[in-house]
């Protein structure tokens, strides 16, 4: 592929953001002496990693100036990187058809079914009343999916408990009254009960790269998953080199990734259960925390993995046996949006290390002020701390043993990252699922 890199010397990078989530990859391979400039497109967020590493406030006037660009999300970001890909750049990044595989949960599960790939029972609303309707006359249990920009609102998924489907009932007619401003379109998919398991590959714009990553997201904000939904609240992991869900799954959209040039990570969230694989919905980028963990896991420099990765020249890396697990650890108002509670309770608060030892810890919304660390941004997700590990429970001791090092006013995180390892580990062995 044109443009392949030489890894032997400094490069420039250029990641362009729209939260700041990609902020510690930057930092990591400015650690490893490459030269780098940061992008933050929210005005809010434009304080994360400040001292860190460098900004810029116009990512477009330092295109030239750049050996490789990386996008962090997509939302239009896919977009830009094609057309810079199609310029002969080193990008790393999504296409308008990967955009799309995440933000319209209905166009993600057609394509799965297009290559032959059984799904969940869904259906696509843009009215409440009809929605109200079908499980009225269809009883059970569903799960609600805002599309959209409003599937960032993750507090706004709700998992239906109740048989006969009054609970789903009651938060429809809710957000029919609250939020019917914001929830433009919204699935509602049968629930489905089994392990929720994902796998996922990064792809050099020609195949996957070896090996792929199994992981286990986290997302109530209690121990024991309960409470709201949040964006994520810890992952554990391993890497493996065959997986009987990636191949019957995300490996079959190899094809169309190649078409597409697709250089980055993809992952699909799965349910599995002993009648069947049942995929959720895609991933099309890097994931947080999931990339701060696995950056933990593979064996080589960041800068030169990314560089392999946007050339198409990285086929597969060493990555460490056994498990990682990562915790993410936030402050008020997070899971939630109040700027005055965040302003009161957290904002440039400081973050403090009992020892001086930072191994395992992973910059979200950080900044530096006069040589201390102190919270950024506006959400209050603050720091992802790892631990890694031949045995899960090993990874975890290790990740919880290095927060016991970390001191931030009101900071809060949950205890059982990985917890249910063992039981899910029986049900997917016994299932065939692992390898």
């Amino acid at each position: 592929m044109a443009n392949e890199p030489d890894n032997k010397k400094s490069y420039k990078f250029l990641f362009v953001s729209i939260q700041g989530d990609i902020a510690d990859i930057a930092w990591q391979a400015a650690k490893e002496g490459h030269k780098i400039k940061l992008y933050v497109k929210n005005p809010a967020d434009r304080d994360i990693a400040d001292g860190f590493i460098a900004k810029t406030d116009d990512w477009r006037n330092e295109i030239d100036w750049a050996d490789i660009i990386i996008f962090d999300d997509v939302s239009g970001q896919g977009t830009e990187a094609k057309k810079l890909r199609d310029q002969g750049k080193l990008v790393i990044g999504g296409t308008p058809y990967t955009d799309q595989l995440e933000d319209d949960r209905e166009f993600g599960q057609n394509e799965l079914k297009k290559i032959g790939i059984s799904t969940i029972p869904n259906w696509n609303f843009s009215s409440f009343e009809e929605a109200i309707d079908l499980v009225k006359k269809n009883p059970g249990r569903y799960v609600i999916k805002p599309s959209g920009k409003a599937q960032n609102i993750k507090r706004l998924l709700f998992v239906g408990e109740e048989e006969d489907g009054k609970d789903v009932l009651q938060v429809l007619e809710a957000y029919k009254k609250s939020w019917a401003s914001k929830i433009k379109t919204f699935q509602l998919q049968k629930r489905v009960d089994g392990v929720e398991i994902a796998v996922g590959g990064f792809f050099n714009g020609n195949e996957f790269v070896y090996p792929i990553n199994v992981n286990f997201e986290h997302k109530k904000l209690f121990p024991g998953n309960l409470g709201p939904s949040t964006g994520e609240m810890g992952t554990s992991m391993f890497w493996n080199e065959q997986n009987h869900v990636f191949e019957a799954t995300l490996k079959k959209m190899e094809v169309k990734l190649r078409e597409e040039k697709y250089a980055g990570y993809i992952d699909i969230n799965c349910i599995v259960n002993g009648q069947g694989i049942y995929p959720l919905e895609f991933t099309a980028r890097f994931g947080y925390p999931t990339i701060y963990i696995q950056s933990e896991g593979i064996n080589m420099p960041i800068g030169e993995f990314l560089l392999g990765l946007a050339g198409g020249n990285l086929k597969r890396f060493r990555a460490k046996s056994g498990f990682q697990v990562g915790v993410v650890i936030a402050v008020p108002p997070f899971p939630f949006q109040d700027s005055k509670t965040f302003e009161t309770d957290s904002k440039e608060a400081a973050i403090l290390f009992k020892k001086p030892n930072s191994e395992g810890i992973h910059i979200q919304e950080v900044k530096i002020i006069n040589d201390d660390w102190v919270i950024a941004g506006t959400t209050g997700v603050v720091l992802t701390v790892v631990g890694t590990g031949p045995t899960m429970r090993q990874a975890q001791q290790q990740a919880y043993g290095r927060i016991k090092n970390i001191m931030i006013p009101n900071m809060y995180y949950r205890t059982d990252i990985g917890g249910r390892w063992l039981e899910d580990h029986d049900k997917l062995h016994t299932w065939g699922y692992l390898y």
